[in-house]
């Protein structure tokens, strides 16, 4: 598991430790979202090695949903590089979230960003139900190329400390 991949798990599971320590250089509106996690966390778990489709699942009683995790310098993500590997995996992953109605997450951090480092996206998924419907509705989505390749631009991603924000209201 990477470093980055541990971060967003502590994260979303609530370790004050870790969210304290990625705060340091957030916005207090930022830093007031991530600290919402404390009181509604998730159980979050590696998903890499057994379901191979999302490298964390989260798990909350109102909510579940798979998140794969990107990293890069850079603020964007072109999903047709390493041979169409990311493309095949992001269409896996939609067509398994699609058959079991389960929301399908992006979390996309840029290193040496001062702030909130983190932003998140979602597949465009029809047949969700209850809450992740809604959450999903709310989500920017994983754009597309006029070639069909699916991208991540930083800058059009929800982030992290909005989705907590907005994942704490829900429980309320």
């Amino acid at each position: 598991m990477s470093d980055y991949e541990r971060e967003l798990r502590e994260i979303l599971s609530g370790n004050r430790d870790v969210i304290e320590r990625v705060t340091k250089s957030c916005s207090e509106e930022e830093r007031e979202n991530y600290f919402k996690i404390i009181d509604s966390p998730f159980i979050v778990v590696r998903a890499a090695g057994s379901l191979g489709i999302a490298d964390i699942v989260a798990v909350r009683g109102d909510i579940s949903f798979l998140v794969e995790i990107k990293v890069r310098k850079g603020k964007s993500i072109l999903f047709s590089h390493e041979g169409g590997r990311m493309q095949r995996k992001a269409d896996e992953m939609l067509e398994k979230c699609e058959r079991s109605k389960v929301l399908p997450l992006f979390a996309f951090r840029v290193k040496n960003y001062k702030g909130d480092s983190w932003r998140i996206y979602s597949l465009k998924v029809g047949n969700l139900e209850g809450r992740a419907r809604i959450v999903n509705e709310r989500i920017p989505k994983v754009g597309k190329t006029a070639n069909g390749n699916y991208h991540l631009k930083w800058d059009e991603g929800m982030k992290l400390s909005d989705f907590i924000g907005y994942m704490s209201a829900l429980v309320k």
